[in-house]
Protein backbone atom coordinates (compact mmCIF):
# COMPACT_ATOMS: atom_id res chain seq x y z
CA UNK A 1 0.00 0.00 0.00
CA UNK A 2 1.01 3.85 -1.13
CA UNK A 3 0.94 5.62 2.22
CA UNK A 4 0.33 9.54 0.54
CA UNK A 5 0.64 12.76 2.68
CA UNK A 6 -1.61 15.36 0.75
CA UNK A 7 -0.87 19.39 1.40
CA UNK A 8 -1.20 22.98 0.41
CA UNK A 9 -1.33 26.31 1.48
CA UNK A 10 -4.51 27.86 3.17
CA UNK A 11 -7.53 28.24 1.04
CA UNK A 12 -5.99 25.92 -1.81
CA UNK A 13 -8.60 23.35 -1.47
CA UNK A 14 -6.63 20.02 0.67
CA UNK A 15 -10.21 19.77 2.42
CA UNK A 16 -11.74 19.06 -1.37
CA UNK A 17 -9.06 16.88 -2.99
CA UNK A 18 -9.64 14.96 0.12
CA UNK A 19 -13.19 14.49 0.00
CA UNK A 20 -11.97 13.53 -4.27
CA UNK A 21 -9.72 11.37 -3.29
CA UNK A 22 -12.29 9.73 -0.89
CA UNK A 23 -14.82 9.73 -3.62
CA UNK A 24 -12.84 7.76 -5.69
CA UNK A 25 -12.42 5.14 -3.26
CA UNK A 26 -8.79 5.92 -1.64
CA UNK A 27 -9.04 5.51 2.61
CA UNK A 28 -8.70 9.35 3.59
CA UNK A 29 -7.57 11.07 6.83
CA UNK A 30 -7.39 14.91 7.48
CA UNK A 31 -5.30 15.50 10.78
CA UNK A 32 -6.99 18.85 11.06
CA UNK A 33 -10.00 16.68 11.94
CA UNK A 34 -8.16 14.71 14.49
CA UNK A 35 -6.54 18.24 16.17
CA UNK A 36 -10.29 19.28 16.13
CA UNK A 37 -11.36 15.89 17.73
CA UNK A 38 -8.75 15.75 20.23
CA UNK A 39 -9.42 19.40 21.24
CA UNK A 40 -12.87 18.39 22.36
CA UNK A 41 -11.19 15.67 24.91
CA UNK A 42 -11.17 16.32 28.20
CA UNK A 43 -7.76 15.70 28.59
CA UNK A 44 -7.10 18.53 25.97
CA UNK A 45 -9.44 20.36 27.82
CA UNK A 46 -7.29 20.42 30.90
CA UNK A 47 -4.57 20.78 29.86
CA UNK A 48 -5.03 24.01 27.94
CA UNK A 49 -7.05 25.48 30.68
CA UNK A 50 -4.31 24.50 33.10
CA UNK A 51 -1.99 26.62 30.97
CA UNK A 52 -3.94 29.19 29.25
CA UNK A 53 -7.28 29.48 31.68
CA UNK A 54 -10.77 30.59 31.05
CA UNK A 55 -9.70 32.62 28.61
CA UNK A 56 -9.43 29.26 26.25
CA UNK A 57 -12.97 27.79 27.50
CA UNK A 58 -16.69 28.67 26.20
CA UNK A 59 -19.36 27.29 27.92
CA UNK A 60 -17.06 24.44 29.27
CA UNK A 61 -15.41 23.58 25.94
CA UNK A 62 -12.27 24.62 24.19
CA UNK A 63 -13.08 27.95 22.44
CA UNK A 64 -10.60 27.35 18.90
CA UNK A 65 -11.03 30.79 18.26
CA UNK A 66 -9.25 31.55 21.47
CA UNK A 67 -6.70 29.34 21.21
CA UNK A 68 -5.62 29.97 17.43
CA UNK A 69 -5.48 33.95 18.62
CA UNK A 70 -3.09 32.94 21.58
CA UNK A 71 -0.80 30.76 19.68
CA UNK A 72 -0.92 32.51 16.09
CA UNK A 73 0.54 35.55 18.07
CA UNK A 74 3.27 34.10 20.10
CA UNK A 75 5.19 31.47 19.19
CA UNK A 76 6.37 30.13 22.33
CA UNK A 77 2.99 28.97 22.94
CA UNK A 78 2.29 28.03 19.54
CA UNK A 79 5.39 25.73 20.12
CA UNK A 80 4.51 24.48 23.40
CA UNK A 81 0.63 23.46 21.82
CA UNK A 82 2.45 21.81 18.86
CA UNK A 83 4.94 19.62 21.62
CA UNK A 84 1.35 18.72 23.39
CA UNK A 85 -0.56 17.88 20.60
CA UNK A 86 1.68 16.57 17.43
CA UNK A 87 2.47 13.20 19.08
CA UNK A 88 -1.27 12.44 20.06
CA UNK A 89 -2.21 13.41 16.17
CA UNK A 90 0.99 10.98 15.08
CA UNK A 91 -0.85 8.21 17.64
CA UNK A 92 -4.53 8.62 15.85
CA UNK A 93 -2.38 8.43 11.92
CA UNK A 94 -0.48 5.25 13.03
CA UNK A 95 -4.22 3.62 14.98
CA UNK A 96 -5.55 4.24 11.39
CA UNK A 97 -3.00 2.86 9.13
CA UNK A 98 -2.75 0.02 10.80
CA UNK A 99 -6.18 -0.64 10.53
CA UNK A 100 -6.24 -0.46 6.62
CA UNK A 101 -6.42 -3.73 4.46
CA UNK A 102 -3.23 -3.61 2.24
CA UNK A 103 -6.27 -4.43 -1.13
CA UNK A 104 -6.95 -0.72 -0.85
CA UNK A 105 -3.57 0.36 -2.22
CA UNK A 106 -3.53 4.04 -1.47
CA UNK A 107 -4.55 6.13 1.53
CA UNK A 108 -3.97 9.30 1.85
CA UNK A 109 -3.54 11.99 4.67
CA UNK A 110 -3.78 15.49 4.70
CA UNK A 111 -1.20 17.03 6.47
CA UNK A 112 -1.08 21.14 6.25
CA UNK A 113 2.47 21.43 7.28
CA UNK A 114 3.65 18.39 5.83
CA UNK A 115 6.72 19.85 4.60
CA UNK A 116 6.97 22.32 7.22
CA UNK A 117 7.33 20.17 10.46
CA UNK A 118 9.78 17.59 7.71
CA UNK A 119 7.12 14.57 8.25
CA UNK A 120 7.18 13.62 4.41
CA UNK A 121 10.02 10.82 5.38
CA UNK A 122 6.63 9.29 6.94
CA UNK A 123 4.64 8.96 3.50
CA UNK A 124 6.00 7.10 0.40
CA UNK A 125 4.72 9.85 -1.74
CA UNK A 126 3.16 13.59 -1.48
CA UNK A 127 0.93 15.60 -2.92
CA UNK A 128 0.55 19.51 -2.88
CA UNK A 129 -2.47 21.12 -4.15
CA UNK A 130 -1.42 24.34 -5.63
CA UNK A 131 -4.23 27.22 -6.80
CA UNK A 132 -4.22 30.78 -8.22
CA UNK A 133 -2.60 33.39 -5.26
CA UNK A 134 -6.26 35.74 -5.35
CA UNK A 135 -8.87 32.59 -5.09
CA UNK A 136 -6.59 31.68 -2.02
CA UNK A 137 -6.52 34.78 -0.41
CA UNK A 138 -11.01 34.78 -1.19
CA UNK A 139 -11.09 31.41 0.12
CA UNK A 140 -9.42 31.86 3.38
CA UNK A 141 -10.59 35.34 4.06
CA UNK A 142 -14.38 33.50 3.33
CA UNK A 143 -13.45 31.00 6.29
CA UNK A 144 -13.36 33.50 9.37
CA UNK A 145 -10.56 32.18 10.98
CA UNK A 146 -8.38 34.23 13.54
CA UNK A 147 -4.97 34.13 12.94
CA UNK A 148 -4.60 33.66 9.19
CA UNK A 149 -2.02 35.95 8.93
CA UNK A 150 0.08 34.01 11.61
CA UNK A 151 -0.86 30.62 10.01
CA UNK A 152 0.39 31.50 6.15
CA UNK A 153 3.51 32.96 7.73
CA UNK A 154 4.39 29.74 9.33
CA UNK A 155 3.95 28.07 6.10
CA UNK A 156 6.04 27.25 2.67
CA UNK A 157 4.89 28.89 -0.50
CA UNK A 158 3.18 26.97 -2.96
CA UNK A 159 6.43 27.02 -5.06
CA UNK A 160 7.97 25.19 -1.99
CA UNK A 161 5.52 22.99 -1.78
CA UNK A 162 5.07 22.49 -4.81
CA UNK A 163 8.79 21.74 -5.44
CA UNK A 164 8.99 19.16 -3.02
CA UNK A 165 5.90 16.88 -3.51
CA UNK A 166 6.21 14.15 -5.95
CA UNK A 167 2.85 15.19 -7.34
CA UNK A 168 0.66 18.23 -7.46
CA UNK A 169 -2.64 18.91 -8.40
CA UNK A 170 -3.74 22.02 -10.04
CA UNK A 171 -7.30 23.78 -8.15
CA UNK A 172 -8.48 26.62 -9.91
CA UNK A 173 -11.41 25.08 -12.02
CA UNK A 174 -14.38 23.91 -10.98
CA UNK A 175 -15.47 20.81 -8.92
CA UNK A 176 -15.56 18.62 -11.58
CA UNK A 177 -11.82 19.65 -13.25
CA UNK A 178 -10.71 19.15 -9.57
CA UNK A 179 -11.97 15.24 -9.12
CA UNK A 180 -10.33 14.57 -13.27
CA UNK A 181 -7.01 16.14 -11.88
CA UNK A 182 -7.28 13.72 -8.74
CA UNK A 183 -8.40 10.90 -10.68
CA UNK A 184 -5.33 10.93 -12.61
CA UNK A 185 -3.01 11.24 -9.74
CA UNK A 186 -4.67 8.19 -8.07
CA UNK A 187 -4.56 6.16 -11.03
CA UNK A 188 -0.91 6.91 -11.58
CA UNK A 189 -0.35 6.21 -7.44
CA UNK A 190 -2.69 2.74 -8.07
CA UNK A 191 -0.28 2.16 -11.15
CA UNK A 192 2.82 2.18 -8.88
CA UNK A 193 1.17 -0.50 -6.22
CA UNK A 194 -0.10 -2.68 -9.36
CA UNK A 195 3.56 -2.67 -10.98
Amino acid sequence: MLFVGLTGGIGSGKSEVLAAFERLGAPTLSTDAVVHDLLGTSEMRDLLYARWGDRVLADGEVDRAAVASIVFQRPEELAWLEGTIFPRVGERMAAWRAELEPREGVAVVEVPLLFEAGIEGAFDKTVAVVTDEPLRAERAAARGHEGVEGRAGRQLTQDEKAQRADHVIRNDGSLSDLEAAVREVLAELRGRVTG
